[in-house]
């Protein structure tokens, strides 16, 4: 029977007689054999982590790790507190796709038992070779699903079903950057599925799974590249078929969150709306020449918004705004005369909370210039 990345590592621990770790070329946490009481900084923050720091990974690289074809040695640091360790390259096919790391500060690996371990780091490479493609290939079948053509949906979904790669229902999530470079699947949990489409980052999750860890660890990763991350999700999607759907209404939830946010389907409320139509259609929908007009005065509209938003409670509000009752009614009438909209009208008061709920939300496109 083939070893799995986990229990070659095992051997390569028990056969070296140090304690090991697999990382990838990012220096990322695959497995880990078991320590004891040998241990450095840099591996603890290795398995804390699941990475190594920007540094660390720095610093090794300038030994020569990503051009080896053999063993390298990495000499002890007693100013950062770094053991000695022995890298061997996980490769496959002239390509290198990791790294396993032995702790070896007393040099006790002879040249002759790290050659002797070269073969395991070639099962890992190919391990890891045949992972990275099935992850490639999958993330292509991820983009089909989303699709606008129903066939190319419904032969995506029948080939996921078949590999076995991801079983419904599923929660669909969406991470929305300014630049939107994968994600390294390394990184995510081994049932999760990732592809970037029409500049999302998408993520099917299944559904034994809790989607915001997911999400909260795919966040900090684009954060790790300084990015600002909006997230939303929904959940469940019964089946493959539904995947489309759920990216739709996802979009719409990480559209509606504030940045380092993660906003859930089920709980946008009116804001569900940004799903039925496109900004303009809705502009035209909810927005009147006096809604217009109140959201020019940005203290105007904020007040109105935080009035609605707590029922037409004048002692909640003035509280929440920190301003006199007395200055609250003042406004509150001013808001009307500006909209031409009645608070103590239930229907006017629908009116205007819609506009105001959605207004942050939709694109105002420009006039054409006259010609």
């Amino acid at each position: 029977m083939a070893r799995d990345l986990q229990e070659l590592v095992d051997v390569a621990a028990d056969l070296l007689g140090a304690p090991a770790t697999l990382e990838d070329r990012d220096l990322h946490l695959v497995a880990y054999a078991a320590h004891g009481d040998t241990i450095d900084p840099i591996r603890m923050e290795s398995i804390l982590h699941r990475r190594a720091t920007e540094a660390v990974r720095t610093r090794f690289e300038r030994h020569g790790i990503a051009r080896a074809t053999g063993p390298v040695r990495i000499p002890a640091d007693p100013s950062l507190g770094q053991l000695g360790r022995l890298c061997l390259p996980a490769r496959w096919n002239n390509v290198t796709y990791g790294y396993l790391w032995l702790l070896d500060d007393q040099e006790r690996i002879t040249p002759a038992k790290a050659r002797e371990a070269m073969p395991l780091c070639e099962q890992a490479g190919l391990l890891m070779a045949r992972r990275a493609r099935e992850r490639d290939d999958f993330g292509w079948k991820v983009a089909d699903l989303l699709s606008t053509h129903p066939g190319t949906r419904a032969q995506a979904a029948d080939d996921l079903a078949e590999a076995g790669a991801l079983d419904a229902p599923v929660s669909v999530a969406v991470l929305k950057t300014e630049s939107p470079e994968p994600l390294n699947p390394w990184l995510l949990p081994h049932s999760v599925l990732t592809t970037v489409w029409q500049r999302d980052h998408v993520l099917l999750i299944p559904q034994a799974g809790n989607p915001r860890t997911t999400i909260e660890r795919a966040r900090r990763l684009l954060e790790e590249r300084n990015a600002t991350v909006r997230a939303g999700f929904c959940t469940p999607c019964p089946t493959l078929a539904d995947v489309h759907e759920g990216w739709l209404r996802a979009r719409v939830a990480a559209r509606a969150a504030a940045p380092g946010e993660t906003r859930d389907w089920t709980t946008l409320g009116a804001l569900r709306l940004l799903r039925a139509a496109d900004d303009g259609s809705l502009i035209q929908t909810i927005q009147t020449e006096g809604t217009s007009e109140l959201l020019k005065n940005k203290d105007l509209a904020e007040t109105a918004r935080t009035f609605l938003d707590n029922a037409g409670s004048v002692q909640r509000t003035a509280k929440d705004l920190n301003i006199h009752r007395q200055t609250l009614y003042h406004r509150l009438a001013r808001i009307e005369k500006l909209a031409g909209l009645s608070t103590s009208s239930g229907q006017d008061r629908l009116t205007l909370h819609l506009a105001l709920t959605l207004a942050p939300h939709l694109t105002q496109e420009e006039e054409e210039a006259p010609t």
